[in-house]
């Protein structure tokens, strides 16, 4: 009997220990820094994960799982729909209308958009003791230098661009990453060169002439211009993984925290599926293209598994955008790349800025978790101080909230009090609670019209209650001018003050 007891007495003092021990692991993993990797997916809609969508037309194993493991939000939204100033907000976390691009994007002689004195994710974090790396598309300006000061620098199509690419090119490094491999923008914009630290790997020798899908099929395209010989279109997308996935094995041994800033260059065109990725989908080269995006979240991962990060490590998976599937391809394929938001890439519908928002943190974030907080994609920066309860610096993130509480538990009153859309054009939509207003008519992107002015007796602008009707088909303008005044009010408030989170 004395036997029997002090068993059991051994049995449930093991079992206490054993409880203490995993809740001092998961403190301890709460308490240290994790590593953080973002990946920002390029025109990637929020129906292309087929854990989003029933019916996509495309398996994203890797991403599902990310989802299942983790958080994942329904109503996430890019603070632009086009690339450049959304991935100006993300790293500033303040709406890119604030600086000098008032619309469209810029393109790959640009001069850098994102002041030097201006904090960042990047900068932020190095000052909280992280490595930081950016591997992928830039698309935010770079410092270049002039073969002949008498003259500009660039051109759209790249065919004198008056740059002498044998000088230091000021990029990511001067803006709190420790490390840089890019292309200057989207795999469709020249120049066409890698560019490592601020040198280029290979001189841009030669020129491209281009790819016109009118000519070559719908997605086949990019401009003319600059081009390093061993440039190949086709492998930019593996090469920036495999980048990626080196970084990360080189951290095995490395105890200090590291933020890689991951920007694809897919599923923008060109859309250049090759290998197993071809035919894989039901939507076309572009549906491929998207499980080559899938592939490389799943190579990143797999390189953190087998450093053994894993488990100490926040994945963050989104897009800069809404997908650009047109018209034309909704009407081939039953595939819907935004799901069922209107519009498309570019536009102030929400089909051109509601993304896919994913994340996961082992033992952190609750596995299947959903979240429905109106969130944006400026709000990395303040969601990063809040996980590490380290404060921002005063100048900066003036559009950036803390949604981090989101993140970890179901919170249900509302973080973040509104959000301001931009389209490709210049038009303004604002977000508050189930209502989006926008002052206009039109999508103020690609797709048609454009502009419309309003008929006889027809509403100026669109006030769509969105949880009733998430496709915006139902205009309540004229039912709700309470509403119409106070969101006009809150929209030219924001736009006028210079910042939103204060």
């Amino acid at each position: 009997m004395n036997a029997l007891r002090l068993f059991f007495i051994l049995l449930i003092a093991t079992s206490c220990q054993t409880q203490k021990e995993a809740k001092k692991v998961k403190n301890s993993v709460v308490n240290n820094s994790p590593n953080i990797v973002y990946i920002l997916a390029d025109d990637m809609g929020y129906g292309d994960i087929s854990a989003l969508n029933p019916n996509s037309g495309i398996q994203t194993p890797h991403m599902d799982q990310i989802i299942k493991e983790g958080v994942h939000f329904t109503n996430a939204h890019t603070n632009s729909s086009v690339c450049t100033p959304t991935r100006y907000g993300i790293l500033t976390g303040r709406y890119a209308w604030r600086s000098r691009l008032k619309k469209g994007v810029l393109y790959g002689y640009d001069v850098p958009l994102i002041e030097e004195t201006r904090p960042t994710v990047a900068s932020y974090l190095r000052s909280n003791g992280y490595t930081t790396a950016c591997i992928g598309k830039w698309h935010l300006g770079l410092g270049m230098s002039a073969k002949d000061s008498n003259k500009p620098i660039g051109s759209k199509n790249g065919s004198d661009s008056n740059v002498d690419f044998n000088k230091k090119i000021k990029g990511p490094n001067a803006l709190g990453f420790d490390y840089s491999y890019i292309i200057p923008a989207s795999l469709d914009m020249p120049p066409y060169v890698y560019i490592e630290n601020g040198r280029a790997v290979e001189l841009p020798t030669e020129q491209t002439k281009g790819k016109n899908q009118n000519k070559e099929g719908r997605g086949i395209f990019w401009r003319a211009g600059e081009k390093a010989p061993s440039f190949v279109f086709e492998e930019v997308l593996d090469n920036i993984t495999k980048k990626t996935t080196a970084y990360i094995d080189g951290k095995k041994e490395d105890t200090t925290p590291f933020f890689i800033y991951f920007p694809l260059t897919a599923p923008h065109t060109p859309w250049l599926p090759v290998g197993k990725a071809v035919g894989s989908s039901k939507a076309g080269r572009y549906g491929d293209f998207v499980g080559m995006v899938d592939d490389a979240v799943g190579a990143v991962v797999e390189a953190l598994e087998r450093a053994g990060k894993i488990d100490n490590t926040l994945i963050i998976v989104t897009s800069d955008n809404g997908s650009h599937w047109k018209p034309e391809d909704r009407k081939k394929y039953a595939h819907r790349a935004n799901y069922i938001f209107k519009g498309q890439k570019a536009d102030i519908y929400d089909g051109g800025h509601r993304v896919p928002y994913i994340a996961k943190w082992s033992g952190v974030i609750p596995a299947g978790l959903q979240s429905n907080q109106t969130m944006c994609t400026t709000d990395l920066l303040a969601s990063i101080s809040g996980m590490l309860n380290k404060p921002l610096q005063d100048n900066g993130a003036e559009d950036s909230y803390n949604l981090w509480p989101a993140y970890v538990s179901s919170v249900e009153s509302p973080i973040r009090p509104a959000i301001v859309h931009h389209s490709l054009s210049g038009m303004f939509a604002i977000r508050k609670g189930k209502w989006k207003f926008t002052p206009n008519l039109g999508s103020g992107g690609f797709t048609k019209p454009k502009l419309t002015y309003p008929k006889e007796n027809e509403a100026p602008g669109t006030l769509y209650d969105m949880e009733k009707d998430p496709e915006e088909k139902n205009n309540v303008y004229k039912m709700h001018p309470e509403i119409v005044a106070e969101l006009t009010h809150l929209l030219e408030q924001n736009q006028a003050q210079g910042y939103s989170n204060k």
